[in-house]
C-alpha cells in the first residue's frame, strides 16, 4: 500500500514536470540538458522530465520601459533634463534570451546613450522644436542596434523636457515680451487698416460728390442751352410770322427800315456786350440821322 502510493507522487510529480500550459502572447524558452531546444507556443507542451527546463517564459506584447530622467547637454552648454518613454516587443524570444544578460537594461543604457548623442547636437530652441525629429531618430537608432537582440523598437516618445530654472524664467520673459511685440504688431496693422479704410471711403464720397456735381452742371447747362434754344426757336418764328405778314402788305422801303431800327432796338436789349449792324441797316441809320436833320432846321 505504501509503495503504490509513492507511486503514485512520483507519477504526479512526473506528469506536473513534463505538462506545460503555455498561455496566450507567451513563449516557453525550453533547453534539453543545458543546450537550447525549442520554443513553445501557446498551448499544451510536453517536455521530458529531468532532461528537459524551461529557460525562460518571453511574453510577445508589445512592452513599455521608462527611461530615467537623463541630464542632458545641449550644443549651446544647457544642462536639460529628458524624460523618454520607450515601447518595444520581442520577436525572436531565442535571441533575446541568449543574445543579451538583460533586454531592458539593455534598452535602457542604449536608449540614455542615444539620447545624449542627438541632443548634444542640437541647441535648446531645436530640442523643444524638434520633438518628433528627436523621437524619429531614437526609435531609429535603437531599432538598428536592437535588431540582432531579437526585439523591435516600434516608438519612442519624449515625455518631457525640463529646463533649468533661470533658463525657464529667461524663456517665459522672452516669451512675453513676443507676445508683447506681437500684440502690438496686431494692434498696429489693425489702425493702419482702418485709418487706410477710412482713407478710402473718404476718397469715395469726395469722388461721387464731384461726379454728382458734374452731374448736376452738365445738367443744368443743358436746360440753360435747351431753354435758349427754345427761346431762339420762338423768336425766329416770331421774326419769320412779322416778316411774312410784311412781304404779304407789299411795303415800301420806309417801313422797311422802320422795322428794321425795331429789331435793332430788341437786339440791343440782350445781354451780350457787342451787337454787330448789318451793312444794310446803316442806310436806315443814315436816313434817320437825315430826317433828324430836317426835323431841327423846321
Amino acid at each position: 500500500m505504501a509503495f503504490l502510493i509513492i507511486f503514485l507522487v512520483i507519477v504526479l510529480i512526473i506528469a506536473f514536470k513534463s505538462i506545460k500550459i503555455v498561455r496566450q502572447a507567451e513563449v516557453y524558452v525550453i533547453e534539453r540538458l543545458g543546450k537550447f531546444h525549442k520554443i513553445a507556443d501557446a498551448g499544451l507542451t510536453v517536455i521530458i522530465p529531468f532532461v528537459d527546463h524551461v529557460r525562460s517564459v518571453v511574453s510577445l506584447k508589445e512592452q513599455t520601459m521608462d527611461i530615467p530622467p537623463q541630464g542632458v547637454i545641449t550644443e549651446d552648454n544647457v544642462t536639460i533634463t529628458i524624460d523618454t518613454v520607450v515601447f518595444y516587443q520581442i520577436t525572436d524570444p531565442a535571441k533575446a534570451v541568449y543574445e543579451i544578460q538583460s533586454l531592458r537594461r539593455g534598452i535602457e543604457y542604449l536608449a540614455i546613450t542615444t539620447i545624449r548623442d542627438i541632443v548634444g547636437k542640437m541647441n535648446l530652441d531645436s530640442t523643444f522644436s524638434s520633438r518628433d525629429l528627436i523621437n524619429n531618430q531614437l526609435r531609429v537608432l535603437l531599432d538598428e542596434a536592437t535588431d540582432r537582440w531579437g526585439c523591435k523598437v516600434n516608438r519612442v516618445e519624449i515625455k518631457d523636457i525640463n529646463p533649468p530654472a533661470d533658463i525657464r524664467d529667461a524663456m517665459e520673459k522672452q516669451m512675453n515680451a513676443e507676445r508683447n511685440k506681437r500684440a502690438a504688431i496686431l494692434q498696429a496693422e489693425g489702425e493702419k487698416q482702418a485709418a487706410i479704410t477710412l482713407a478710402e471711403g473718404q476718397k469715395q464720397a469726395m469722388i461721387l460728390q464731384a461726379e454728382a456735381d458734374k452731374e448736376a452742371q452738365v445738367r443744368r447747362a443743358a436746360g440753360e442751352a435747351e431753354a435758349i434754344r427754345e427761346v431762339a426757336v420762338a423768336k425766329a418764328q416770331e421774326i419769320q410770322m412779322i416778316f411774312d405778314s410784311i412781304k404779304k402788305s407789299n411795303p415800301d422801303d420806309k417801313l422797311i427800315q422802320l422795322k428794321s431800327l425795331e429789331a435793332l432796338q430788341e437786339i440791343a436789349k440782350g445781354d451780350a456786350n457787342k451787337v454787330f449792324i448789318p451793312f444794310e441797316a446803316t442806310n436806315t441809320l443814315s436816313s434817320l440821322g437825315a430826317i433828324k436833320e430836317i426835323i431841327k432846321d423846321k
